[in-house]
């Protein structure tokens, strides 16, 4: 009879445990997509952290999803209600995909879009912020850093050391090309590079494109360095120095919008997305050099910028 109580008493406690996740679940869902009143007359959407793909992150690292953001961008696009649309970016970089993805959605665009950096807009975020028409940036903000970068750490020496071997079975030379278990080869090494190479120059065009100059000058301040906002405005990369309310008075001037009233898009964490942590990660980032460690501690091995 004890026993049975103990049981029944168990399976209650999990039923409520298992209920309560559930309600969470369902309430973090419809808290995900808006913040702030839906009733004005600008969209405001927040580009913070590492951009990704599907905004997945590993603890403690802000992401942000390129496949929201664009869902994003075409809701405001769509939405009668909305003349114009202002992003806010606080973003070292990312995947250079999912950075294009979002640049290619603010060139689609109708409406005027604008940008506003606060403390970085660097590599894949500048990428992003040099689609937009218009963009404003802190005279102190992390600007540019128009470069990429591939890393992994290597092991071989180390297991050699303590006699710990690889055995490798592929099909195809270059299969486990970039493995931490086999020291790199040169000619791998220059295949890697001529990646890389191609990837910058996609990057270089593309800055050239956007900001109507010519692609040899956007090539000489293509080495990864990154600026402050006073530097990238004397070099053509930013347009004005300010904040948000530079850019309020922006469209205010230009378009004739009398009063800015925000309806603020932003990705919020869902609680799957918090317990699990799991970031995928591609071999290739945009982004993620020093102006990585203005917004965290410790810097992601493998990034490009």
């Amino acid at each position: 009879m004890v026993k049975a109580e103990g049981t029944k008493r168990w399976k209650t406690v999990l039923l409520t445990i298992g209920a309560t996740l559930f309600v969470l679940m369902l309430l973090s869902l419809s808290l995900s997509l808006f913040d702030g009143s839906k009733y004005g007359n600008v969209a405001l959407i927040k580009i913070r952290g590492v951009i990704t793909g599907d905004g997945a992150s590993s603890w403690g690292e802000d992401t942000i999803s390129s496949t929201k953001i664009v869902e994003f961008i075409e809701s405001a696009e769509e939405s009668s209600q909305i003349e114009a649309i202002v992003l806010e970016i606080n973003s070292p970089g990312g995947s250079p995909v999912a950075s294009d993805e979002i640049g290619t959605a603010i060139k689609k665009a109708k409406k005027p879009v604008v940008t506003v950096i606060r403390e970085v807009g660097a590599s894949g975020g500048y990428w992003i912020a040099s689609a937009s028409e218009h963009i404003i940036a802190n005279k102190m903000s992390i600007t540019g850093s128009i470069g990429v970068y591939s890393s992994f750490l290597e092991f071989s020496g180390l297991m050699e050391k303590y006699g710990v071997g690889y055995e490798r079975v592929v099909g195809g030379e270059n299969k486990d090309m970039g493995s931490p278990y086999l020291k790199l080869s040169e000619e791998k090494k220059k295949i890697l590079q001529a990646k890389i190479d191609k990837v910058h120059t996609y990057f270089i065009q593309e800055i050239a494109t956007n900001r109507n100059l010519s692609e040899s000058k956007v090539r000489e301040m293509a080495t990864g360095e990154f600026f402050l906002g006073s530097e990238a405005l004397e070099l053509g990369l930013v347009d004005e120095l300010g904040d948000k309310e530079t850019a309020e008075k922006y469209l205010k001037d230009k378009y004739d919008i009398e009063d800015v009233d925000y309806v603020v898009y932003e990705q919020k964490k869902g609680l799957l997305e918090m317990l699990s942590g799991v970031i995928s990660q591609g071999f290739f980032n945009v982004g993620e050099g020093i102006g990585t460690m203005f917004l965290k501690e410790s810097i992601t091995p493998y990034l490009l910028t």
